[in-house]
């Protein structure tokens, strides 16, 4: 016997107490584990999420405008010139930004002004796969989304006001545009507006590879805003880019509360967990004083019984670390399933997740353990006299 075989021989002869404290702090690591793991994943999908729901970026190219009035009588403002962007050069330029994997979508826009049964009415050329990635709360009540260049898709109001259903035709700078579908009430311009293929009404307009404006919707968790604009502002000369910085902040909030929210629960359950090793490691010195005696009147220093004891709970610690975290890895991963997120539904064992795991539990239980250890290594050899 030696001073490292002591406290595993203490736990092996305590095995009801050790197993059910190894039980205790396991669960209190597994239940850390699988929070974490939840957390990342629910904040990774509810970003991608929130980003489907409107861009955050906009590009526009510069333009004067005029403040018009006379006699008192106010105008407005008026553009003196209307541009346009080189779509090619635009598209390229955005993608080809340092940060272009944080993009989740590039939606560019061509904007017409026509009549309908005399009724004026805007039409928007888009390309449906990359709105539909902005927009992913688009839906057609009547028909479908469109699948044609020469379809259409017409906002719920617009559809009423023009009187146009499934199958209708419109003419829209001389070329024939068939209605696909009409879309559910948005609450926003859409409703007012007619959507058609980008290129099918670039090429009705005479406006080839011509574009208003470039909506962006961006993933910011990885990198601030400001970043993103500033590299696409270098790669676009003469543009104007507005981030729409109340819009990230507000879905940025929502998935670090998601985030925090673990983390704050993760700290109850590992507090909880470190005070119950405390706890029966004062239980511990109350029944083995007068063994702590003897083995002080043996020869043990104070700083020996002292490492005794936190050894004890270091062992404790780390066993169910292991034990915690292999449980709470196999849990995330099923609980990620039930809560269907995707691709984010397979964790990826990170060694040095665990491994910091492993560290910061032994710490936590050695940490726990200290004050029963330095009463443990109070004890005067005299007290085992006492107790016989």
């Amino acid at each position: 016997m030696n001073i490292l075989t002591i406290p595993l021989r203490n736990l092996r002869r305590k095995l009801p107490r050790t197993l059910l404290m190894v039980a205790v702090f396991s669960i209190g690591v597994a239940s850390v584990t699988a929070l974490v793991e939840l957390s990342k994943a629910v904040g990774e999908s509810l970003e991608a999420k929130l980003a489907a729901y409107g861009a955050n970026i906009l590009v526009s190219p510069k333009t004067e405008t005029l403040s018009v009035g006379y006699g008192g009588l106010t105008l407005g403002d008026v553009s003196v010139d209307i541009k346009y962007l080189k779509e090619d050069e635009t598209l390229a330029a955005i993608t080809g930004i340092h940060h272009k994997d944080r993009l989740s979508a590039v939606a560019p826009k061509f904007v017409v002004l026509t009549r309908v049964a005399d009724v004026p009415v805007g039409v928007v050329g888009v390309d449906f796969t990359q709105e539909r990635l902005i927009k992913s709360h688009w839906y057609a009540t009547a028909g479908s989304l469109p699948g044609d260049p020469s379809a259409l898709l017409a906002g719920s109001e617009a559809a009423s006001r023009l009187g146009l259903a499934p199958g209708s035709t419109i003419v829209v700078e001389g070329k024939d545009f068939t209605v696909a579908g009409v879309l559910g009430v948005t609450g926003s311009e859409d409703d007012r507006l007619l959507f058609a293929d980008l290129h099918a009404l670039q090429g009705a307009a005479g406006k080839e590879n011509r574009v208003h404006f470039v909506e962006v919707a961006a993933l910011c968790s990885g990198c601030p805003i400001e970043e993103i604009t500033a590299q696409i502002a270098a790669g676009l000369p003469g543009t104007d880019i507005k981030a729409m910085q109340q819009v990230v902040k507000s879905r940025m909030m929502t998935v670090d509360f998601v985030k925090h929210l673990a983390l704050a629960v993760s700290g109850v359950i590992l507090l909880t967990a470190c005070v119950m090793i405390g706890l029966s490691v004062f239980s511990s010195v109350n029944e083995r004083k007068n063994e702590i005696g003897l083995l002080r009147a043996l020869g043990f220093s104070q700083a020996a019984v002292f490492f005794l004891m936190n050894l004890e709970a270091l062992v404790l610690g780390a066993v169910s670390a292991v034990i915690g975290y292999l449980a709470g890895f196999a849990a995330s991963g099923r609980l990620m399933a039930l809560l269907d997120l995707g691709e984010q539904a397979a964790p990826a064992f990170d060694p040095i997740q665990f491994g910091l795991m492993f560290v910061g539990v032994a710490a936590l239980s050695s940490l726990a353990s200290l004050p029963p250890a330095l009463a443990a290594a109070r004890i005067e050899p005299s007290q085992a006299l006492v107790m016989l």
